[in-house]
């Protein structure tokens, strides 16, 4: 009991935050659940013995103080027995803690953070988290500096050049930098937020190479999105797929591109500008997941047209229906009539609980006829 009232101040942090900034001790008071009176005439050995237990992990007031009472009674006689252990300062803390080195460590963070006020601060409101990096905590100071150093400067993390650091360690730490310089710990918005480049955005796509102006033979390619963008590309309809496979599966006509659009990945290539006001088909699995994909498709591309995506399509395949798993019910309005009764139909079961049509599950026959249909 005496133990665990003292590490709650530890686990939180301020004892530690107390101890390193000169703050005075507020003294821990406990009361001791001993022997009653009655226990001295049935139990006097045990009652002696908890006594000196007592005693000993006081270590002689090092680590508590020992406040005695008075029990007993004409039947037994009046006796002492520790009555309270009093803890009232630090000293006391650490013995019964056995935290002496951690202190120590920690001392040395807080002093060794003095240039570093972002680093301090945090070690002050996060001490255990400080104490956890210990002997690493000089090379987070140092990979602290570059960034500070080296912020909006469009370099991209690899270029890193401090002592002991480097992009692993940066990944590492990135969640304890963050908090430091109060920016989002996941990776992509820490990079931006802090004005380093990030790993750019790519589209990959299959095309007629006249469409891209390409040699013939190559009818592939994966371009960074904004290259992509930047391209003079004027398609006579586009296909934009969700599934790698189906993708990779599809027939490109003349004069057309297939787009893969990676799941919730499809911003990506809906957002090319040169797809605006161009014909656009997007498939898609049938399930929930599917349609709300194809309501952000055309948050870019209005004009995009679904395919395989019909009532007619998922009952004939009714044996190949899968389950969908975290089924969302989100409200889409970029369906049209019939796209919203059919997502209606799965949200609320009409079918069977969580119905899902994989697009790879398609009968390629069933999809042969009805995909390009105007080509």
């Amino acid at each position: 009991m005496i133990v665990e009232a003292v590490r709650r101040r530890w686990t939180d942090g301020s004892l530690l935050r107390g101890f390193v900034n000169a703050e005075p001790f507020t003294t821990i008071d406990l009361p001791l659940r001993g022997p009653s009176s009655a226990d001295l005439g049935d139990h006097f050995d045990e009652a002696r013995a908890w006594a000196e237990s007592i005693r000993r992990a006081s270590r002689g007031g090092r680590s508590f103080t020992v406040v005695d009472g008075r029990i007993g009674g004409r039947s037994t006689g009046v006796t002492t027995r520790p009555e309270r252990a009093v803890i009232s300062s630090f000293d006391q803390a650490w013995s019964i803690l056995g935290t002496v080195t951690e202190v120590a460590v920690y001392r040395e963070i807080i002093s060794g953070s003095v240039t570093s006020p972002a680093a301090q601060e945090w070690a002050l409101a996060n001490p255990l988290k400080a104490l956890a990096i210990g002997a690493e905590w000089s090379t987070v100071l140092a990979a602290l500096s570059w960034l500070v150093e080296h912020r909006n400067s469009g370099l991209y993390l690899r270029h890193v050049s401090a002592p002991g650091v480097d992009t692993k360690f940066i990944e590492r730490h990135r969640a304890t930098l963050a908090g430091m310089l109060a920016v989002p710990s996941a990776r992509g918005p820490f990079e931006r937020t802090l004005g380093f480049a990030t790993k750019p955005a790519t589209v990959r796509l299959r095309f007629d190479p006249a469409v891209l102006g390409m040699p013939r033979g190559v009818h592939e390619a994966v371009l960074r999105s904004d290259e992509l963008d930047a391209l003079d590309v004027r398609p006579k309809r586009a296909l934009i797929v969700e599934n790698e496979i189906s993708y990779l599966s599809v027939p490109v006509p003349e004069g057309c591109v297939v787009l893969w659009g990676r799941g919730y990945d499809a911003n990506e290539p809906a957002s090319l500008t040169w797809l605006a006001g161009r014909p656009v088909d997007y498939w898609g699995d049938i399930d929930t997941h599917g349609f709300s994909i194809l309501n952000r498709v055309r948050a870019h591309l209005p004009q995009a047209r679904s395919v395989l995506m019909d009532a007619p399509t998922l009952l004939e395949h009714e044996q190949r229906w899968g389950t969908e798993n975290d089924a969302t019910r989100a409200s889409l309005d970029r369906l049209t009539t019939d796209e919203s009764a059919l997502y209606s139909d799965l949200v609320t079961a009409r079918y069977g609980p969580a119905v899902r049509l994989e697009q790879e599950r398609l009968d390629w026959r069933w999809v042969s006829a009805r995909l390009w249909p105007d080509q």
